[in-house]
């Protein structure tokens, strides 16, 4: 996936995200319903932006940034902030 390809992946889970808690608030949405939508979401996001930076890493390196590959949710959860 390239950097593009991951940026506009980004910006659509960040509009799904906005669309979520617009219908929330509207009340079209069950707040309940929006919590698990939001948590994929989140979840999804934050598999971009670990690849992203693998890709960034790896150029930093020397090293092909096409040879990054998208880590499990569950590896990139636990990362240490």
């Amino acid at each position: 996936m390239s950097e593009h390809d991951i940026y506009s992946k980004i910006e659509q889970l960040v509009a799904t995200e906005h669309k979520l808690r617009s219908q929330t608030e509207a009340g079209e949405i069950d707040p309940s319903d929006e919590k698990a939508q939001l948590a994929s979401i989140e979840r999804a996001l934050d598999q971009c932006w670990d690849l992203l930076r693998q890709r960034r890493a790896r150029l930093d390196a020397g090293q092909n940034p096409d040879d990054a590959q998208v880590n499990s949710v569950e590896q990139v959860e636990h990362y240490l902030q």
